[in-house]
């Protein structure tokens, strides 16, 4: 159709998710061979001219009894191939994003782009009220959404997470809560929460935002915000903002889980910090219940989530709190999932069992139930405390579990006393699309004094990756295998416990984590940007990691500065969105001050990511 109707029609279009149903999936049918796009697109057609070619070849003419011609074999359309053919490229401080050869990168979001209607970053400190429409800062985890009448990869909804403002695009000097403007907080708490902006691909293969879709929509560290669950009743009825959204994930329902890396409000302390730490579900088709904080899912330094589905629809939502130290935990409804019915699932995250991991020393390891009354989890329990911490254990400290509600606002107390174990800084989970093996990132802990066969290093600057398989492979499961995937370290460095055991491109801090519906790893760096880290590793960077072999390929090196973080594709994996977190030098517009910013990933010969 003309682009005039398309863009006419494109308010009214109707939006729906797809309910992931892992390889028996569209998108996973279509991933595993393009060709079958075409057929989809152009069955209705071919359907249609097959009467139409039953009536030519029934009208009579000179030639009737002539041997028709044979129809021509058609060409094949070419499969297209996911295997890792990439040159990696060489770590170094270079101050923009690089990539290997044959890519190409190009910026889709910044920090201060308008996603609502309104004026965006120019070079000027904005009002709070042209902030609140602005991306925030600090990019951070996000997924894509497909729309109902929109080819998934030529465009769709990209929700993302703010962690933190970029301050420098906002006001002059530094933040002081304890001293600031109301101006000043409204500002502050502007460019954390999410955007959800609608983006499509142009004819010239790059992707941008569709200005004035009406998907667009920031939600902010000003909104309201109710919770949900077991724990709602001890919050305040209207909660004000939610912020430190680290990482994400999504539901198999099609909802946005955005995570509070904080259980406090920093930039507004005067606001109940029982209000902050929690999971935060958004429906970005905006259809759904409200923004909802679900208590039933714990309350700690949320980083991401990740989930495992049956074949019965029943689901596991995994979590890890980035804390110094942190457990790892997942959450089982009590039921199944509707994949008929979205409107059936609004409140799956209220009901379940949460559950905190202990890993044993013998490679196995057990679900303990978070409830009250169970694991210990009683009125006068004694909380062990960070005993990973002190070679002299601290004095256990008394903590009263009188209802659930306690359990999940005391979540970090009540894992201690159920037995979880304590990790080197839990940050990105992610299982893999045959529910085989779950892997999580243990970003670092320097302040490590006492090891377990989980956490083997004492003073762990670098970091480490856990890989764990469910019994049966199924969420259900109560128990489970383990081993110690990779050390994060460097061979060149001479303390023997900073070598780590990489093959490869060697690497610090292993953070963002994502294996994609290939099965394919990628890992990404948050490593100290000071120059005794830089000048081992280089900038942050993102890694292929060979699941076999556990060889590490440098993909992409982050400009001066920055975090990489955030991992987001389109079905066919052709298009890669990364996000580029707090850069301090001239990236990414040159004289201009350094802004967050998500950027768009793609091989110039249109062949997936990878090759």
């Amino acid at each position: 159709m003309s682009h005039l109707t398309d863009e006419a029609r494109a308010p009214f279009r109707d939006a729906q998710p797809t309910i992931a149903m892992g390889d028996n999936s569209l998108e996973a049918i279509v991933a595993a061979n393009p060709a079958r796009r075409t057929i989809l697109k152009n069955g209705l057609m071919g359907l249609s001219i097959l009467p139409m070619l039953g009536m030519l070849s029934a009208c009579g003419d000179d030639d009737a009894g002539a041997t028709p011609a044979p129809t021509p074999t058609p060409t094949p359309t070419p499969t297209d191939s996911y295997a890792i053919n990439f040159a990696g490229v060489a770590a170094n401080q270079n101050d923009t994003v690089t990539v290997p050869t044959g890519y190409t990168v190009d910026i889709l979001l910044k920090a201060g782009d308008s996603v609502e209607t309104g004026t965006p970053y120019s070079g000027s400190f904005p009002t709070p009220a042209d902030a609140e429409k602005w991306a925030g800062g600090n990019h951070d985890g996000m997924e894509y959404f497909d729309l109902s009448g929109t080819d998934a990869n030529s465009g769709g909804l990209l929700a993302l997470n703010h962690e933190y403002p970029d301050f420098n695009i906002l006001m002059s000097g530094s933040y002081n809560a304890a001293t600031a403007t109301a101006d000043q907080k409204a500002l502050a708490l502007s460019a954390v929460g999410i955007s959800v902006v609608e983006i499509a691909k142009a004819s010239d293969g790059k992707w941008a935002v569709k200005a004035g879709s009406r998907f667009n929509k920031r939600y902010t560290g000003n909104d309201i915000y109710r919770a949900g669950g077991p724990a709602a009743g001890l919050l305040s009825s209207s909660i004000k903002g939610m912020l430190n959204n680290c990482a994400s994930g999504r539901t198999p329902w099609g909802t946005y889980l955005t995570c509070e890396e904080t259980t406090d409000n920093y930039l507004d302390p005067t606001q109940p910090a029982e209000d902050y730490g929690w999971v935060v579900e958004i429906d970005p088709y905006q259809e759904l219940a409200a923004p909802t904080k679900r208590t039933a899912l714990g309350r700690f330094s949320h980083e991401n989530t990740a989930y495992m589905a049956n074949s019965d629809n029943r689901v596991a939502i995994y979590m890890g709190d980035d804390t110094t130290p942190g457990c790892i935990y997942k959450f089982i409804p009590d039921r199944a999932f509707s994949t008929a019915n979205r409107a059936a699932n609004i409140d799956l995250l209220d009901y379940g069992t949460l559950y905190v991991a202990r890993f044993n020393g013998d490679g196995t390891g057990e679900w303990r139930a978070l409830v009250r009354g169970q694991n210990g989890l009683t009125t006068g329990a004694s909380d062990p405390g960070d005993v990973s911490q002190f070679t002299t254990p601290p004095a256990p400290a008394t903590v009263d579990f009188n209802s659930q509600a306690d359990v999940l606002i005391n979540c970090q107390s009540a894992a201690r006393v159920a037995g979880g174990t304590v990790m080197d800084r839990p940050e990105w989970i992610t299982v893999a699309p045959d529910n085989s093996a779950i892997f999580v990132t243990l970003t670092n802990n320097g302040s490590r004094r006492v090891t377990d066969p989980a956490n083997p290093r004492v003073t762990n600057r670098h970091g480490h990756i856990v890989k764990f398989k469910e019994e049966g492979n199924s969420p259900l499961a109560t128990t489970f295998s383990w081993e110690i995937f990779l050390l994060a370290g460097s061979p060149t460095l001479a303390d023997d416990n900073l070598k780590g055991n990489i093959n490869g491109d060697a690497f610090s801090s292993p953070d963002g984590l994502r294996i994609d519906p290939k099965g394919r790893l990628w890992v990404q760096t948050d490593a100290s940007t000071s120059s005794s880290t830089t000048s081992v590793f280089g900038n942050n960077s993102m890694y292929y990691v060979d699941q076999a072999t556990k060889r590490s390929t440098r993909f992409l090196v982050g400009p001066t500065g920055c975090e990489i973080t955030g991992l987001a594709y389109t079905p066919d994996l052709k298009t890669f969105f990364i996000n580029i977190q707090h850069p301090t030098g001239n990236w990414p517009v040159a004289g201009q001050p350094p802004r967050s910013s998500t950027i768009v990933v793609r091989r110039t010969d249109s062949q997936p990511v990878g090759n």
